[in-house]
């Protein structure tokens, strides 16, 4: 037999009842959000400037930022420009400490070069200023790249977890993936828990089974409405003319 016996929702009843849960869920969003639009705020601007040819020293800056994508300091003296600079421990620290991604800025940019000069000439001779230029006309053209930065991003906060982890230390302040990782610590170490199991509905796994299907559902429902830009912005970044 394939059916299910004896179907229980007890695991998500345990879940949904707990009140850290849904504080973890809200720091979650708070850091997905928060994070995602901080991207986007460096993202664009920096793309921008990296696809115009009358950029100074434009051909150094590309490779700075393609470097960081070989090379970086490491871990440890990454917490500690975190710690002195004061953002251990903070909603802040989280969403600027990894608000620049290089991948992202290529892809926009190469998006932004693909772009064709006669769009931007013809703002020039109506009086646009850079800043008009990006937001009349590059970012509505741009819609599809535009999508496809804000999925990686989001997604990439949305899973966020080892240095959540490592630079949060307030239990009030930690995303939902690191609850998931404590859950699961303490209901398997915990021995009065694991009595409560002989006769309960629910084992450590549902339980985890559980908290992992709550954390993916608004990820399954972002993606099916941004799928589309996902695919032609990822065909249209790599496209050079």
């Amino acid at each position: 037999m394939l059916t299910p016996i004896d179907t229980t929702l007890a695991a998500y009843q345990l879940v949904i009842a707990e009140p850290a849960f849904w504080r973890s869920y809200l720091n979650t969003f708070i850091y997905t959000i928060g994070g995602t639009l901080m991207s986007l705020a460096i993202v664009i601007p920096g793309a921008y400037a990296l696809s115009r040819p009358q950029l100074l020293g434009r051909r150094f800056w590309n490779l700075m930022v393609a470097f960081t994508m070989w090379f970086n300091a490491g871990m440890i003296p990454f917490w500690l420009n975190m710690r002195d600079l004061g953002l251990l421990d903070s909603y802040f620290g989280i969403i600027i400490g990894f608000a620049v991604n290089a991948f992202n800025i290529i892809l926009l940019r190469n998006f932004f070069e693909s772009i064709p000069s006669s769009f931007e000439e013809a703002a020039r001779m109506d009086g646009a200023n850079e800043f008009q230029i990006l937001w009349k006309v590059y970012m509505p053209l741009s819609k599809a790249a535009l999508a496809t930065i804000a999925l990686f991003c989001v997604v990439s906060r949305w899973n966020g977890f080892f240095w959540a982890m490592i630079l949060l230390s307030d239990e009030e302040k930690i995303p939902l993936q690191v609850y998931l990782r404590h859950t699961i610590t303490l209901l398997s170490d915990d021995e009065e828990f694991t009595t409560t199991l002989i006769n309960a509905p629910y084992s450590v796994e549902t339980v985890t089974a559980a908290i992992i299907v709550c954390s993916i559902i608004p990820v399954l429902l972002f993606y099916p409405f941004i799928q589309k830009y996902f695919n032609k912005g990822i065909l249209l970044g790599g496209v050079k003319e």
